[in-house]
């Protein structure tokens, strides 16, 4: 491969990550629009933070659970028709939502989401590790994505509920899913074109892997014909459980149970430091309908996931210019000390709020591409579905919990003391990285 190549984009390249840029994007949309429809359902149904983080923690937790099978499907029949049923799935779940009589039905339609959103990971991710050449830039691309649609989500629906009863507001979120399925359907690539062109890579050149109808096979008639067993699953997750991959995997957990307990309640955290803001800024008249709706930590909260977007497009740049590892041991001690940081400055007033949620975001999301990364060079091409699928079980199923643990924490002792708590996490990941580094035995 010349310089040139290594350092541009090729046209297979180019239209994978455009794909799997728009389906990111939707995915998290939908993901982050949940915490800002919390603020209102915390009122609507009185219920208490600890109950309805549970009730949420089960359709985020599915969001994690169903990565598994998902990425075992992804192994033996490709992306493209799994992203489909994905985005049309949470199109669904939305529209189901938008008829919600309770926290019980509410609970229902967010597993709907979590059971369709659960696909989409280990289709993506696989889908960039095998054909993206330039995957360090195709995840750094894939990222931001990501993040525009953690921002527009929350932005979008705190915009739309400025005029419109939040039911009306979820069915219109259905537009999204709909904008996706019809791009998606138009897009060309080639799914191995990445590991086709690397022959010590793991896989079997192209004409020796490739059945007369063109299917990507493996080297049994079984992994060939497209059939699944128990016993072809077990001796591939037991090939893939390395001591350097269940390491990566226990560092990932340590992501997901950060990002969901800092990132479910923190609308309604945000609102306790800024009261007054709206009065302040005038943006309405008083006692007008919409000064009335309007939120303005729901903003921040959002203004804030878009400062992840450049967290994303570091960390993906680093993860070709440095050893994951490193960067995973460094961001993950940071984010410990915003973590403890978090309340003290956030009381200092707006200015120290903005700044230190600020960073919060950025690092918060720059640790997505690098972990991404880390499970690249730790699994072996042939098994990135199974490998992603593991690891979003890890990051979104056992990480799910991390939204129990928070509104548990934030209804027995005060806010500061939670977010301590929640620094926990970023530090075991810091220790383990650490540990990877010294120990793992890379196999990319």
């Amino acid at each position: 491969m010349s310089t040139a190549q290594t350092d541009r984009m090729s046209d297979n390249d180019r239209s994978i990550t455009g794909f799997v840029m728009i389906s990111h994007a939707v995915v998290h949309t939908y993901e982050l629009s949940i915490p800002i429809l919390m603020v209102i359902w915390l009122t609507e149904f009185s219920v208490s933070t600890a109950i309805l983080g549970t009730a949420v923690a089960v359709g985020y937790g599915l969001f994690g659970v169903g990565a598994l099978p998902a990425g075992i499907l992804v192994d033996r029949f490709g992306s493209r028709e799994l992203v489909l049923v994905c985005l049309a799935g949470m199109g669904g779940s939305f529209l189901l939502l938008s008829a919600a009589q309770g926290i019980v039905s509410i609970t229902l339609a967010l597993c709907v989401w979590g059971i369709a959103a659960s696909i989409y990971h280990p289709a993506g991710l696989s889908l960039i590790s095998t054909g993206v050449e330039q995957r360090g830039t195709g995840f750094a691309y894939h990222g931001i994505a990501g993040n525009f649609g953690i921002a527009f989500g929350p932005l979008l629906t705190a915009i739309l509920l400025l005029f419109f009863d939040w039911r009306l507001v979820t069915a219109i979120l259905v537009v999204p899913a709909g904008l996706a399925i019809l791009y998606a359907v138009t897009a060309s690539f080639d799914e191995k074109a990445a590991v086709e062109t690397q022959p010590d890579g793991g896989r079997e050149p192209a004409d020796e892997s490739t059945d007369a109808d063109g299917d990507t096979g493996g080297s049994t008639g079984e992994q060939a014909d497209g059939q699944m067993s128990l016993s072809r699953f077990l001796s591939d997750s037991r090939a893939l459980f390395t001591l350097g991959f269940t390491i990566a995997m226990v560092v990932v957990m340590m992501n997901g149970l950060f990002y969901r307990g800092t990132l479910t309640f923190l609308p309604d955290v945000l609102s306790n430091f800024m009261p007054d803001v709206a009065e302040q800024l005038q943006l309405f008249d008083p006692g007008s309908p919409m000064a009335e709706e309007f939120d303005p930590a729901s903003y921040l909260y959002a203004g804030l996931l878009m400062v992840g977007m450049a967290g994303q497009y570091v960390g993906g740049k680093l993860t070709d210019r440095i050893r994951t590892e490193t960067g995973l041991a460094v961001i993950f001690g940071s984010l410990a000390g915003v973590a403890v940081l978090f309340v003290p400055v956030a009381e200092a007033g707006l200015v120290p709020l903005l700044i230190i949620g600020s960073v919060l975001g950025f690092l918060l999301f720059s640790l997505q591409p690098m972990y991404q990364a880390t499970i690249a060079e730790y699994s072996p091409p042939g098994e990135r579905g199974l490998s992603y699928g593991y690891t979003y079980l890890g990051v979104f199923g056992v990480g799910a919990a991390g939204a129990a643990i928070a509104g548990f924490l934030l209804s027995i002792v005060t806010v500061w003391q939670t977010f301590a708590a929640l620094a926990a996490f970023p530090v075991v990941g810091a220790t383990l990285a650490i540990v990877l580094r010294r120990t793992g035995d890379r196999r990319d």
